[in-house]
């Protein structure tokens, strides 16, 4: 989570990994695990048993992860979703975010970690803008205050949100900011 926090030069808490992991140390708050991974990296050895060609290793950055596991097949998403809730690991979240298939433990996503961070602070959610471009987004929209979607290529993300910028990704969240800036500066 750190070169998370440098490459964007923030200080403000960081939520990962779905919402599994919330930073908060310049705060003086521990990182937090708000669950154990190992079940979902199950999972994913076991989907390789199942079908021909997955990679349990999944993608490169699962080599942190603590709290979710994420494959690389997003074009086996059904497959995926099927296979798992027919099997024993079926209390387990099948989410596709466009970069990646995210297998996670129940009840966390991003609002929860989203949640837990700003219960630390004392921070209000409805005072929060969520910035966000897939349906794994929708909880935390839900959660915030104001909502506002960089894409709205998936399901339900743009139903969720308050505006769909026309920029996608960075260039949607700038595009916002630029925005958020000029409607709020003083005269």
């Amino acid at each position: 989570m750190t070169p998370i926090q440098q490459s964007l030069a923030v200080s403000g808490f960081v939520v990962g990994e779905n919402g599994g992991m919330v930073w908060d140390t310049h705060a003086g708050f521990p990182i937090r695990a708000l669950a154990d991974g190992e079940r979902t990296r199950e999972a994913a050895n076991w989907l390789a048993s199942q079908i021909d060609g997955l990679d349990p290793a999944g993608i490169e950055s699962n080599r942190w992860r603590e709290t979710e596991w994420c494959l690389k097949e997003v074009d086996n998403y059904e497959a995926i979703r099927e296979a798992i809730a027919g099997s024993q690991y079926n209390e387990l979240s099948i989410v596709p975010t466009g970069f990646a298939i995210h297998i996670c433990t129940p009840g966390l996503d991003k609002s929860t970690g989203v949640e837990f961070a700003l219960e630390q602070r004392g921070i209000d959610p409805s005072r929060v803008i969520a910035v966000g471009d897939a349906a794994n987004d929708i909880p935390m929209f839900e959660l915030c205050g104001f909502a506002v979607a960089v894409n709205n290529e998936h399901d339900g993300v743009a139903e969720a949100a308050d505006i769909i910028t026309q920029q996608i990704g960075t260039s949607g969240t700038i595009e916002f900011l630029k925005q958020f800036i000029q409607a709020v500066e003083i005269p």
